[in-house]
């Protein structure tokens, strides 16, 4: 048996001739290759049981900028030059108890071609192996071995053998070493950081040359300071500094000179602590030192660039792991461009690589630095907002603003000026909103400002002509908020007023000869919205249905989701009394179709009400035939227009929720939903074939929102942030800037109100350009990382297999196929993954985050429908809570790659009633909480499971899943067990009769 592909924390990075990134994947060492595009290149099972903790390539063949390593000054060029000639290149990989020799070869048709070689057999020690280093004037392989137990090793790797043993005089435990060597035994130094939180320096060689086996040296320097064991060393030649990496969450910097070279000096007498560095919010596990910088990272998953010659201040992190911290880091030397890279490696199995630019750290951090834009005063700005919409923006220059004395400011060109004053009725409190018209008769376009009062009053201009605009008036009373939005070729306003009345209005701006814009607002019906507290719009969207009729998708306060559709669900304001007397007394003025036209209202013809809670809906999105909504319950809902009938196109519509997706936990004020721009293929645009087998494709996205006081662009499949605000939080009006519309293209700029003044995230007018900014912001992904706690279940669903284009790009025994796996983990996620066995490829298909507790079991039922396979997921885990998910995997042609779709059908907590309790925090709950083990199918039909699971509190507990119901109900159980049953399976019995 073999293993086919494998995902483990990443131990060992190195960087190698800023062309090659080596990494130490357990036993596996994979290289990448990092130009013209970052790719893997080869893979060899190197250490066979053991983890790779270090590779170190020859003297001779590397290029000496390496932190862990030492930067010995003058020796690049000579180094470069010896390589250009070289078609391999030799490595030291250690970890454990175990070193090898591996050789990479290069060669070159057309592209670069790679290959790993083994040299000589592996070499088992009887202690572990901290840092392994070649000796730079040796023709032969000759290594020098740092030992956990506080020793050094001469060794021979062609025999095996070991020429010399050296041990200090301090026996003590090792958590970390540098080996500093030159060109021979005698000039080798050894830095340890030992078990007692020091740092000790001293030189395993004799000066005398003596093979001494039983040769103890004493300590000749001893560096005090960390609370905490030493994890990580690095040493800079050129400058003398010394880094350590300590458990105490601190990064020391010391001044010890000198260290190793001719002679092996042990550096100044008094070495002095240059920096201490605090910024990780864990343990520290790996640091490197480099020209100006030093680069730390630890368990909080973060990697932190630190400014040495400028105050030792944090001016970049970088951040692209999941829960379980960074365990390898890498650093490059400058290029002719000052630019280095930097890689990491984390827990979940991941490899982030980025670019970094001397001197521009401070512009690329992910956390924005702010702009003031010096509103004059003495008005207090309420409102603030892109002018022209967030739809329509080209620039990132002009913004519009409204105060509480309901005057309407404009910020262009780097300057304020003043656009509207209201009337007294329009101070403390006004709405506004803002969009871009095309005119009707003139090739141009014209900014429209709709500003709404408490009275119900709307005044609606152009921002070029304020004195052209149109005063409105609903019913009386308070104006809660106002949107513009585009139908297909129509302009439409909308208002949500008192008693749950949303007035519509459609738009249009013509220009008469005299250059004169004349404002065209045409009433419809209104919506009206369900009778509950906080009766209010707070998102919508408008699409053409199939049907040629206009639907509404909405959001309430409530946080209900709404669907309307024009023309249905008509019924008049007034009652029927009111209606007949106007009909029958004479000397009424007949009321004009429009004024009735406006009286009518629309009903919602489906409501999901209250699916975001009480705190109400921020956002409804629609991207290819799917819906998105957020809301500041912390979760983003996907759902879909469904109709009741499907063979029926005059059927009734209703909304149907697919799945439900949260953010990162402490995020729950979510404000919209991106799409990424990866996600939308370049050539095939629109076209692109958006279904699975009859079912809509979810596209991937990322989350906009309000963590603590930051706003933050939220990654839910890799978990990370990909822009960061210090806005102060959510309570504050604000509008985000995206180069395209509702698309994610990895920058973007926020404009907001904060404590009266009005801030941007980038300055006015700056380009935000987003191509070639990967390597600095979110970084590229060389290896997804899964799951940065333990894996706690596995499940496997089948395979798909891959088919190109023209169908038919494998054939017989060349058919490519995919294995698609479920895993579930500590971390209450679930991760879809599709593995290809030949290359061991991992790809991360979609990342479910159902579960509030650890995942601790899973079964699935499958089938193949055509192409597709089909599973019915069941999961269950912590806090007695069982999710059953419909998934949809398939070969996407477009795409290239394999594609999941995932429905939500059921979800069932045994102490859901606890929940719903009133006022459960004054109480005590006597029955402890319990945690499924394990899960079996005992009987399947179509769209119905029987499932047996195992529970932590002795109980053998009998459900069953209907997935046209979407329900999970509790059959039977007992509690013949007085312990935990951990484990549950199905068997056939059969009696003598053969029944």
């Amino acid at each position: 048996m073999e293993t086919a592909a494998l995902v483990v924390p990443i131990t060992s990075l190195e960087l190698f001739q800023h062309r090659f990134l080596l990494a130490g994947e357990g036993p596996v060492l994979s290289v990448y290759i990092l130009q013209p595009r970052p790719n893997v290149g080869a893979s060899l099972s190197v250490l066979q049981h053991y983890r790779i903790h270090g590779i170190r390539a020859r003297s001779r063949d590397s290029v000496s900028t390496r932190s862990s390593t030492v930067i010995i000054h003058g020796q690049q060029e000579d180094e470069k030059h010896s390589t250009s000639e070289r078609s391999f290149h030799d490595f030291a990989i250690f970890g454990g108890r175990a070193v090898r020799l591996v050789r990479l070869h290069l060669g070159f048709k057309d592209v670069e071609i790679l290959h790993l070689e083994v040299l000589g057999p592996l070499l088992e020690l009887q202690d572990w192996a901290l840092d392994v280093r070649w000796l730079s004037a040796d023709n032969q392989s000759l290594l020098c071995v740092a030992v956990a137990h506080n020793g050094a090793l001469f060794l021979d790797s062609t025999t095996g053998s070991a020429l010399v043993q050296c041990s200090c005089l301090e026996g003590c435990l090792l958590y970390s070493a540098l080996l500093l060597v030159h060109q021979s035994w005698t000039d080798a130094v050894l830095v340890g950081g030992t078990v007692f939180n020091q740092l000790i320096i001293w030189k395993p060689g004799q000066e005398d040359g003596m093979i001494n086996s039983s040769h103890k040296a004493p300590v000749e320097r001893r560096l005090l300071g960390h609370s905490g064991v030493i994890f990580s060393i690095s040493y800079l030649q050129e400058k003398g500094y010394l880094a350590s990496a300590s458990d105490d969450r601190s990064v020391r910097v010391w001044g010890v000179g000198a260290l190793g070279g001719p002679g092996g000096k042990c550096g100044d007498s008094n070495p002095t602590c240059l920096r201490v560095l605090y910024g990780h919010q864990a343990r520290v596990f790996s640091v490197q030192l480099s020209t100006g910088y030093v680069f730390s990272a630890g368990e909080d998953g973060a990697c932190l660039v630190w400014d040495l010659e400028g105050g030792g201040k944090v001016i970049r992190t970088l951040k692209g792991h999941r829960a379980g911290g960074v365990r390898s880091l890498a650093v490059s030397g400058g290029t002719g461009n000052d630019e280095k890279w930097v890689a990491t490696g984390g827990a979940d199995g991941g490899v982030r690589l980025w670019m970094v630019e001397d001197g521009e750290e401070n512009k690329e951090s992910l956390e924005e630095k702010l702009t003031d834009l010096k509103f004059p005063g003495p008005d207090l700005p309420k409102v603030v907002c892109i002018a022209g919409g967030e739809e329509e923006n080209m620039c990132w220059s002009q913004f519009s603003v409204c105060t509480d004395r309901g005057t309407v400011c404009q910020y262009s060109d780097g300057s304020w000026e003043t656009v509207w004053e209201g009337p007294p009725e329009f101070y403390s409190y006004c709405v506004m909103d803002t969009v871009t018209a095309f005119l009707k008769n003139v090739a141009s376009t014209v900014t429209l400002c709709a500003v709404g009062n408490i009275s119900g009053s709307i005044q609606v201009f152009p921002t070029s002509h304020p004195l052209s605009g149109v005063r409105l008036t609903g019913r009386p009373g308070k104006i809660h908020s106002i949107f513009w939005k585009k139908g297909t070729d129509k302009l439409y306003l909308l208002a949500s007023g008192a008693e749950g009345f949303v007035y519509r209005w459609c738009v249009e701006v013509k220009m008469k000869e005299n250059s004169l814009l004349v404002l065209s607002l045409v009433p419809l019906p209104s919506f009206l919205l369900p009778l509950c507290s906080k009766r209010w719009l707070t998102a919508t969207i408008c699409l053409q249905h199939h049907s040629n009729k206009e639907l509404w998708v909405c959001g309430d306060r409530r946080g209900s989701l709404l669907l309307f559709q024009e023309g249905e669900n008509v019924e008049l304001n007034r009652t029927d009394h009111e209606k007949v007397n106007e009909g029958l007394q004479p000397g009424v003025k007949t009321r004009t179709m429009e004024e009735k036209k406006h009286d009518l209202t629309l009903h919602p013809l489906s409501c999901l009400f209250g699916v975001h809670g009480k705190h109400g809906v921020t956002s409804v999105s629609e991207y290819q035939g799917l819906f998105y909504s957020t809301g500041k319950d912390g979760c983003v809902r996907i759902f879909r227009v469904s109709q009741m009938q499907p063979e029926e196109s005059n059927a009734d519509l209703h909304l149907e929720v697919l799945r439900v997706q949260r953010a990162c936990r402490g995020m729950e004020w979510l404000e919209r939903v991106l799409i990424l721009e990866s996600e939308i293929p370049e050539e095939l645009g629109e076209e692109c074939e958006n279904v699975i087998r009859g079912e809509l494709r979810e596209a991937r996205f990322v989350i906009a929102g309000f963590h603590a006081v930051h706003f933050v662009v939220w990654d839910p499949v890799r978990q990370e942030r990909l822009m960061v605000v210090p806005c102060g939080g959510g309570h504050r009006s604000w509008s985000l800037w995206l180069s395209h519309t509702g698309i994610w293209s990895g920058r973007g700029a926020l404009v907001f109100i904060k404590q009266g003044a009005i801030m941007t995230s980038q300055p006015p007018g700056e380009m935000l350009g987003c191509a070639g900014v990967a390597g600095r912001t979110g970084g590229w992904s060389l290896r997804e990382g899964i799951h940065g706690r333990g894996i706690w279940c596995v499940c496997r669903l089948g395979r798909i297999e891959e088919i190109g284009i023209d169908s038919e790009t494998h054939k017989g025994d060349n058919k490519m196929y995919w294995e698609i796996v479920v895993t579930g983990g500590e971390d209450t996620s679930l991760a879809v993954l599709a593995i290809n066995t030949v290359s061991g490829i991992v790809k991360v298909l979609s990342v479910i985050t159902d579960h509030i507790s650890g995942v601790r079991t899973l079964t699935a039922t499958t089938q193949l429908q055509g192409e597709a396979l089909s599973a019915l997921l069941l999961s269950a885990g912590g806090r007695a809570q069982i999710q059953c998910n419909r998934l949809l995997v398939v070969w996407d042609r477009q795409r290239m790659t394999p594609s999941c779709q995932v429905i939500q059908v059921a979800s069932h907590r045994l102490d859901i009633q606890w929940e719903r309790k009133r006022n459960r925090h004054k109480t005590v709950k006597m029955d402890p909480e319990s945690r499924y083990m394990s899960i079996e199918v005992l009987e399947e039909k179509t769209g119905w499971v029987l499932m047996v699971l195992s529970c932590s509190d002795g109980a053998l507990r009998l459900f069953s899943v209907s997935e046209a119901e979407n329900q999970i109900d509790l059959l039977w159980e007992t509690f013949f067990h007085q312990r935990c049953v951990l484990c549950v399976a199905t068997c056939s019995l059969q009696d003598g009769k053969g029944n």
